[in-house]
C-alpha cells in the first residue's frame, strides 16, 4: 500500500513540476512579445523622426548649393554623415529586435538610435544657422 502511495506522490509531483515549466515559459513569452511591442513602437517613431529630418536635410541641400560657401557644403556633407549614422543605428535597432536580442541590448541600441538622431538634428542646426 505504501508503494502505490509513493508513485502517486511522484506522478503528482512531476505534473507540478512540468506545469510550473510551462508556466513559467508561457510568462516568458509574453513578457518578452510585450517587450518587443514597445521597442517597435519606438522604432517606429523613430523611423517618422527620421523620414521628417531626412526632408529637412533634402530642403536644406538645395540652400547650401546655391550658397556657393565651401565652408556650409563641408558642414553639410559631414551633417549628412550624421543623418546616415541615425539611419544605420535605427537599422541596427531593428534588427536586434527582429532577431529577439535582449531586452537590456534592445534598449541599448534604442538609446544608440535616438542620441544618434539628436546629433543629427543638431548638425542641421549648425548648418542652417550657416546659412
Amino acid at each position: 500500500m505504501s508503494i502505490s502511495v509513493l508513485g502517486i506522490l511522484m506522478i503528482i509531483a512531476t505534473i507540478a513540476i512540468f506545469a510550473y515549466i510551462g508556466i513559467s515559459s508561457l510568462s516568458s513569452t509574453i513578457f518578452t512579445d510585450v517587450d518587443s511591442g514597445s521597442a517597435y513602437d519606438k522604432i517606429a517613431a523613430l523611423n517618422s523622426d527620421y523620414s521628417t529630418l531626412s526632408a529637412q536635410y533634402d530642403k536644406t541641400k538645395t540652400q547650401v548649393d546655391s550658397s556657393g560657401n565651401e565652408n556650409v557644403k563641408t558642414a553639410y556633407v559631414d551633417a549628412n554623415l550624421q543623418l546616415v549614422k541615425a539611419k544605420s543605428a535605427i537599422t541596427n535597432a531593428q534588427s536586434a529586435v527582429s532577431a529577439g536580442k535582449s531586452a537590456d541590448e534592445i534598449k541599448s541600441r534604442i538609446s544608440t538610435a535616438e542620441s544618434q538622431l539628436q546629433r543629427a538634428k543638431e548638425s542641421l542646426s549648425k548648418v542652417q544657422a550657416m546659412l
